[in-house]
């Protein structure tokens, strides 16, 4: 469905009068999958959707959506994809139903209005003006609208912003459902939490550049699992059966690649001495733990 090599994407002259926001992408969304572009503000994402979705050339590279280039052919691409932006800068006085027909009206084969606002749970408020929404709903108006013309292509930029749990959660469903359907979904989100459960694959970008991809669980390989406990009061750190060993006072923190070795022999050696360890914690790093190296790395 996308398909990204050598892309680079320059604002302002060569030299020092201009900035490369992105500086060599190389990766491919397969179809039917939801694919999370992630990184800290300044990465280089938005620079990179607004390529993909056909908003501004690239300075180098190629870039191939549908098989077509977004921006030179985007009269082939527009009708088959959905943009959610981060602001959909509805008229404030339109009711959401009067919002939707507009839309609607500026495609080939939309979806009935209602059956838009029942997808995204905005049907018992189709009267209500723009105005009177909050920011959660307005979101949600932004989704409807993006599903309006039954996109083969979705892209996501930052869709549960404002939402409440519940709201979140229903999203998270909706595009489950839609990804089930087929729908191919390429999302920005700094919920890494949002990331971790919906995307099939993901990359971390920093400073114009991918740093890590893969799936949630390759990326989240990439750093080491902990194993957290409390010594007992008299026992020597230096006779622990683990290496690189992080100690202050009696709180013992063990990073490791093999998580299930590692605390076997930790257990092991704690049950032949008769030691109890306290507040044992042993987890797999997650997508924040990740997320948060890269952004360090950074500086």
């Amino acid at each position: 469905m996308i398909d990204v090599r050598g892309l680079r994407r320059r604002y302002g002259p060569r030299g020092e009068g201009g900035f490369d926001a992105v500086r060599g992408l190389d990766f491919s969304v397969r179809g039917g999958e939801v694919f999370a572009l992630l990184g800290t503000n300044g990465a280089g994402k938005t620079s990179t959707v607004e390529v993909l979705e056909g908003l501004a050339p690239p300075t180098e590279g190629q870039v191939r959506v549908l098989g077509r280039d977004p921006f030179r052919e985007r009269g082939q691409v527009r009708p088959h994809t959905g943009v959610m932006l981060q602001d959909g800068g509805f008229p404030a006085d339109l009711t959401v139903t009067e919002t939707a027909a507009m839309w609607a009206g500026s495609l080939s084969t939309p979806r009935p209005v209602a059956e838009a606002l029942e997808l995204v749970g905005l049907g018992d408020r189709a009267r209500v003006r723009v105005k009177q929404l909050s920011g959660g709903e307005r979101r949600r108006l932004d989704l409807a609208l993006a599903l309006m013309g039954r996109p083969r292509l979705l892209f996501l930029d930052e869709p549960t912003t404002g939402l409440d749990p519940q709201a979140r959660q229903a999203s998270w469903r909706l595009v489950r459902r839609l990804r089930d359907e087929g729908v191919t979904i390429v999302m920005t989100t700094h919920y890494l939490e949002e990331a971790e459960t919906l995307a099939d694959r993901l990359a971390i970008m920093r400073e114009g550049r991918i740093v890590l991809s893969g799936t949630p669980d390759e990326v989240r390989a990439a750093r080491p699992a902990r194993i957290r406990f409390t010594l007992p009061e008299g026992v020597d750190p230096a006779l622990l059966p683990v290496e690189a060993a992080v100690v202050s006072g009696l709180r013992v923190e063990v990073p490791t690649k093999e998580l299930q070795r590692t605390l076997t022999d930790l257990l092991l050696w704690a049950r032949e001495r008769g030691h109890e360890l306290d507040g044992l914690e042993a987890r797999s790093a997650s997508l924040e733990d990740v997320f948060l190296a890269v952004a360090e790395e950074a500086r």
